[in-house]
């Protein structure tokens, strides 16, 4: 079945991620030490996890968390130390986007929140690609009230897309949440952060042509 639309996840697939640097600087900066509790590579918990399932606002989790660190840090050092957590986008990658956008339907899942948001969305613009332009459709956790792998969620965003699951292909640098796709009827494969994502789409899609690293 011939795919029509790709749909990627955010962090660690389009943008490069620090997570130790994020806890770094909540620990260094912030004197929160619970950062370890909430937050690892691929499934945040706690209240990072409600955050990023819309459980909690942004202000909620900003209080709860200045409440445990140092006194006389501002609500604005809690952004500043949640936006560590992002690197950038590798350059190639806006390149494979905009090919990309020529060929098929491009959208975005991804577990997020509204304090990472806007930072991480400056960066697409930044590199010449605003969301609202590349991508058909962004589908959030804090707006969908939802966190991967939840079926539910991926099946709320199949129903909205409209295509059946095979005409979709899922990228998600977790094993764990391309399986959640994938039992819930959607084409999904794991992207190892740091490889060539340019290959592997190009062996997914069985389309050489998109691979901008081979073309340049």
């Amino acid at each position: 079945m011939k795919t029509e639309a790709i749909i990627f996840d955010m962090g660690g697939v389009l943008v490069d991620l620090d997570i130790q640097g994020c806890k770094d600087a909540f620990k260094k900066n912030l004197g929160y030490h619970k950062i370890d509790e909430i937050i690892d590579a691929c499934h945040q918990k706690g209240i990072y996890g409600d955050l990023e399932e819309g459980r909690l606002s942004a202000d909620e989790f900003r209080n709860i968390v200045l409440a445990d660190s140092r006194p006389g840090t501002s609500a604005s050092d809690v952004d500043e130390a949640m936006w560590h957590i992002l690197v950038g986008i590798e350059p190639y990658k806006v390149e494979l986007l905009k090919r990309l956008a020529g060929r098929y339907d491009l959208y975005m899942l991804s577990n997020n929140n509204e304090i990472c948001l806007p930072c991480s969305a400056a960066m697409f613009s930044d590199a010449g690609i605003p969301l609202e332009d590349i991508f058909k459709e962004c589908f959030f956790s804090f707006k969908m009230k939802a966190l991967k792998p939840s079926k539910a969620f991926y099946r709320a965003v199949m129903e909205k897309i409209g295509l059946s699951g095979g005409q979709m292909l899922f990228i998600d640098d977790s094993q764990r949440n391309v399986d959640g796709a994938i039992e819930a009827g959607m084409h999904a494969i794991y992207y190892e952060p740091g490889s060539d994502l340019c290959a592997l789409l190009a062996d997914a899609l069985d389309d050489r042509s998109i691979n901008v690293m081979e073309n340049e």
